[in-house]
């Protein structure tokens, strides 16, 4: 399967592949084995476990009985890893599988705080023989934690010692271990860590600059946008005074109108009473004139 050519490269991509391929043949044991050790190894604890149940199920095997409890502790529930150490048919399991569980199982002692119990957990007669085997390094370097754990610093520096000797391919960081324990540092990487914090430095000055430049510039859009409102409240208030100007002239020009126009009135009203009162008398003449005559006629 191409989930098993890929898992140590890229295990999310392998286990894509896989459950691929259980969309095909969810029934067939050894791809339900792939879909749990893909998940295993990219941190999907849950399917990990489902899976691999799933797969001791259909083949009554107990392979992956330490993977399982790993996943547990993962979880954070030692005590079910322990509980599969203890329930294991350790006549079942191969030299390598019983090693694993051993090792993961002393870890979940480590997890509840039980550092003493991991030690003795540890002291089987695997931890000095079969200084060849694949597990010797991971068994000697989990007996040296935990005696760093417990407080047994000497102890502790022997067996990480031991690990790294048994450690041809690099499986552990026993070396590394051993070199912290003796207060021994790496050059490289103290350089490396020297100039990281550096470059840390300069991201954060620059970072605060561009915070400075980025206040600076909203406080000169604020300033503008005040002299902006500034300039159109006088524009505003420019405006409003010449409309009241306007106003005013145009009440005073309809005021003087209506003075004309009173001042026409009364004009008009005095020429017609006068022409009136002409009429009126040229009338009265008239009518005497009339009654003079009668009367001289009258006397004849």
């Amino acid at each position: 399967m191409a989930a098993g050519q890929i898992i140590d490269e890229d295990s999310e991509l392998a286990l894509l592949h896989a459950i691929a391929a259980r969309r095909l043949a969810s029934r067939i044991a050894v791809v339900r084995e792939a879909v749990g050790l893909a998940a295993y190894a990219a941190g999907d604890w849950t399917t990990a476990i489902a899976e691999l149940r799933t797969y001791h199920r259909m083949t009554g095997k107990q392979t992956h009985l330490a993977e399982l409890a790993d996943c547990e502790r993962a979880l954070g529930r030692p005590e079910r890893a322990i509980d599969l150490f203890r329930g294991a048919d350790k006549e079942t399991l191969d030299k390598a599988g019983a090693i694993e569980l051993l090792i993961v199982a002393a870890g979940a002692r480590g997890d509840l705080g039980q550092n003493d119990a991991a030690v003795a957990m540890l002291q089987v007669k695997e931890l000095t023989t079969e200084a060849d085997a694949e597990w010797a390094a991971r068994l000697r370097y989990a007996y040296a934690d935990a005696l760093l754990a417990a407080d047994r610093r000497d102890e502790a520096r022997e067996w990480f010692s031991r690990a790294a000797a048994a450690d041809d391919d690099g499986m552990t960081d026993a070396a590394e271990r051993l070199l912290e324990l003796d207060g021994v540092s790496i050059e490289g990487d103290e350089d490396d860590e020297d100039e990281d914090d550096a470059q840390d430095g300069a991201d954060t000055r620059s970072e605060a600059q561009l915070d400075d430049d980025d206040d600076e510039d909203l406080d000169d859009e604020l300033d503008q946008d005040v002299d902006a409102g500034i300039d159109e409240d006088d524009d505003e208030d420019d405006e409003d005074d010449d409309e009241d100007e306007d106003d005013d002239l145009a009440a005073v020009a309809a005021e003087d109108e209506d003075d004309d126009a009173e001042a026409l009135t009364d004009g008009d009203l005095a020429g017609a009473d006068a022409d009136d009162l002409a009429a009126k008398t040229d009338a009265e003449k008239a009518d005497a004139g009339k009654a003079e005559q009668a009367k001289a006629g009258d006397k004849e």
